[in-house]
């Protein structure tokens, strides 16, 4: 689960690294929209879709060339993309097709509500499956996995109804933090087994 995680959230593992180096830029605007007042206005290289394909490429490349397996590489590099179609739903028009635009989003992030039933109904979607293909094995991997999921929540909560963020290097240094997300479900998923023999 952790290498799947990294990989849907590849591209935003990306960002923060670029923004903290200072190759890819954006505001704090309140009223950008209505669930986000981070106003994306340059980040070509780690959300336009020709790199979110390379990027893509680069993660299942390097799985296959780590573990030999060309299947679960494909299934990788799928996830990755992933993200970008999904951005595409959420965003207004900001996500470019090739650095320099023309520019692509279809705006649900301007109704809360609207937000809320797909992110929701997405992420209760894969929340049930997960608890229906693995069961824990041990403690850490029940109350651990509880606690991730509350962690999750409280922060998604905050971004949606919480104040702006103070300034852009926070933003960039919470985006780091994801990495320790990845880690952290990767070790409670080392915790947990497939069950049923599904």
């Amino acid at each position: 689960l952790g290498t799947t995680l990294c990989a849907a959230e590849f591209l935003d593992l990306v960002w923060p690294v670029l923004l903290l180096l200072g190759v890819e830029h954006f505001h704090i605007a309140p009223g950008a929209t209505k669930v986000t007042p981070l106003d994306f206005y340059d980040y070509p290289y780690s959300h336009s879709l020709v790199f979110s394909l390379g990027w893509s490429g680069m993660f299942g490349a390097i799985y296959y060339a780590l573990k030999r397996d060309a299947r679960s590489a494909w299934v990788l590099a799928g996830v990755v993309f992933s993200h970008w179609v999904c951005d595409v739903v959420v965003h207004r028009p900001d996500l470019p097709v090739m650095p320099g635009g023309p520019y692509l989003g279809l705006g649900i992030w301007n109704s809360v509500v609207g937000t809320l039933v797909l992110e929701g109904t997405m992420f209760l979607s894969g929340l049930w499956l997960y608890g229906q293909m693995t069961k824990a094995k041990d403690g850490a991997g029940s109350w651990g996995f509880w606690a991730f999921i509350v962690f999750i929540l409280a922060i998604y909560v905050g971004n949606v109804f919480g104040p702006p963020p103070p300034n852009e290097t926070v933003v960039a240094w919470m985006g780091m933090s994801q990495w320790l997300m990845v880690a952290w479900i990767g070790w409670i998923d080392r915790h947990r087994v497939v069950s049923g023999g599904r």
